[in-house]
């Protein structure tokens, strides 16, 4: 409880100051027309999920349309959402619930593109519950009481393990959530600093390899088509930018369709941003890049959200979403 605390009282200092204008997340588009090129930040959380703007990088999408891109990782959406506000970063990719409690807090945030998205079978996504190796551990209700890895508090993994433990029987609010990057939680699990962790891949595939098992699809549980993530920017930055934010969206959505369409190449660029042994890469289980995000999707999130005490009150989708 402490925790959620302190990550609303940040959410709250982050929303007075996003709202009394003291930030100024860029100037102008200077790309397209001179012939030049516009030096883009975009904060990234290292996982599986952003592989397509890795592959768009490499492909030229970007550079075609006047970009050149600079990926910075993060912890996760939670920490881009403050940098993108601030100018740290001109994009950002987040996971869905994060931008929500954003937009609850009544910070400006504008979602541009989408990101990734469940693969929709129940035991096949490329997230998931996971346990160590010997774990007596189960089912998702038996996380009662037990302490469970999320990357960054009040975001899709805490929301959606909820989820898991409430279709499951179980009392959500007995889940104690611990915070730690994703490339941590196999080696926490192992030295059962945590019962359980969200983990998306790779760490899902890390988890696995070490004898680990999975309990439950934690994204699947709130919705098969779950929107997990998505790129965003701030509603200042769009304002002033929108041929830039046009190339963005633009370049986005070709890395989006060329991932779809390559599995080989995401799992080799995989290796390129995070630790992942060459020897696990067939063994990843690989997300889906649709070009939209799924609105009943986020819907689904954003009443959970509500549903757990996490905004204070519903967020506006149409103010979010492109």
């Amino acid at each position: 409880m402490r925790r959620l605390l302190v990550g609303l009282t940040a959410w709250s200092v982050l929303a007075s100051v996003t709202a009394c204008g003291s930030s100024d997340p860029g100037g102008k588009d200077t790309a397209g027309s001179s012939g030049g090129t516009t030096a883009v930040k975009v904060g990234v959380v290292p996982v599986l999920d952003v592989a397509p703007i890795y592959l768009g990088e490499k492909q030229g999408f970007y550079a075609d349309r006047g970009l050149e891109l600079e990926l910075v990782p993060a912890q996760g959406g939670a920490a881009i959402v403050p940098g993108v506000m601030s100018g740290q970063f001109q994009f950002g990719f987040s996971n869905t619930t994060s931008l929500l409690l954003a937009r609850s807090k009544n910070v400006p945030v504008k979602a541009v593109a989408n990101g990734v998205a469940s693969t929709g079978e129940d035991g096949a996504d490329f997230a998931a519950i996971t346990v160590r190796k010997g774990s007596p551990l189960t089912s998702a209700k038996q996380l009662e009481g037990k302490k469970a890895a999320v990357n960054t508090l009040n975001n899709i993994c805490d929301t959606s393990i909820r989820e898991s433990v409430r279709k499951d029987g179980g009392d959500p609010a007995k889940v104690e959530f611990v915070e730690m990057p994703f490339d941590r939680m196999p080696a926490a699990l192992d030295g059962r600093q945590v019962d359980a962790a969200c983990t998306p891949e790779p760490a899902l595939a890390t988890v696995k390899a070490a004898g680990g098992k999975e309990i439950a699809s934690n994204f699947h549980d709130v919705s098969p088509d779950l929107t997990v993530a998505m790129y965003f920017t701030s509603e200042q930055f769009a304002g002033k930018n929108p041929e830039l934010v046009k190339k963005f969206q633009e370049a986005t959505a070709e890395s989006l369709k060329y991932a779809d369409s390559h599995p080989e190449e995401v799992r080799q660029i995989l290796t390129t941003y995070t630790k992942i042994p060459a020897t696990l890469l067939e063994k990843l289980t690989l997300p889906r890049y649709p070009a939209e995000p799924d609105r009943p999707s986020i819907e689904r999130l954003a009443e959970l959200g509500e549903r757990d005490g996490l905004f204070e009150k519903k967020p506006d989708l149409d103010e979010l979403l492109p």
